[in-house]
């Protein structure tokens, strides 16, 4: 266990603030350890709001299944995550990346048809709200397809553009209660490399989650804890999906590709 994880498994939990603009309730956190704090987002199960078609009670689970996933494969997108006691009972703690008191660098952005960054992909065209037209892009960089890969796998439901900020070099992804359903679901704004096929580097992520699904296993054990055995199962058949056929995937029918708002 990382000396972050330890401090979040294991450390007193001081809410300093709650995030207003947040859909269930979400707060702030100063996560302290053998002298170590530790910033983080406390997510209570208390705090859910009813979902039609997502189990009640089940966001915190997801956030942490998720990050085990990240974990497993070695994607790396998912910020430390546990599952504990804290204020409100259970729920899941993450590390927040970044500092509160700065705007984050996002890989997700509207801009005007004609004003499209070089090496960005336009996703979706639309309006403003001075109804001038607008397209939503996305960059178009190996940090960017990992996580869309990732997000094919956990069969993200809300990957919107605000859920990503850059860390470094690397690309990490919020909020993904809404994830890992049995039925089909994906919803983001990473479309741009919808139909290609996945990086060398994705099929090996993929490969290693396979191998680490073996029933029975470490990991099978610890998702079995936060996860259904049916949405388990229907995971491991993602994975195996997309190793049969290693591509990104199109949007589908009869469900939203977008999230709304998609920032």
């Amino acid at each position: 266990m990382s000396d972050v994880l330890a401090v979040l498994a294991e450390g007193e939990v001081h809410l300093v603030g709650r995030l207003a603009d947040a859909s269930n309730h979400a707060f702030l956190a100063e996560v302290t350890a053998a002298g170590e704090t530790v910033l983080a987002i406390w997510k209570p199960v208390a705090g859910e709001r009813p979902l039609w078609d997502f189990p009640d009670g089940t966001l915190a689970d997801r956030e942490t299944a998720a990050f085990l996933v990240s974990e497993a494969g070695g994607w790396g997108v998912v910020p430390e995550t546990v599952f504990r006691d804290g204020p409100h009972g259970r729920g899941s703690l993450q590390r927040w990346v970044g500092d509160p008191g700065e705007e984050p660098e996002y890989v997700v952005d509207i801009v005007a048809p004609d004003a499209v960054p070089g090496g960005w992909l336009p996703v979706l065209s639309g309006e403003g709200e001075d109804g001038a037209p607008v397209v939503v892009v996305h960059e178009d960089s190996p940090a960017v397809a990992l996580v869309a890969a990732f997000d094919a796998v956990i069969n993200n439901s809300d990957r919107k553009g605000s859920h990503l900020v850059r860390e470094g070099q690397a690309v990490r992804g919020f909020d993904h209660g809404v994830s890992l359903h049995t039925e089909d679901k994906l919803r983001t704004v990473l479309w741009g490399f919808a139909g290609r096929p996945l990086p060398a580097q994705e099929v090996e992520r993929i490969a290693r989650l396979d191998a680490a699904l073996d029933d029975g296993g470490a990991l099978d054990e610890a998702l079995c804890a936060h996860l259904t055995i049916a949405e388990v199962a229907a995971l491991r058949r993602r994975v195996r999906r997309l190793l049969e056929l290693p591509a990104y995937p199109l949007p589908g029918h009869g469900w939203p590709s977008i999230p709304w708002p998609p920032l």
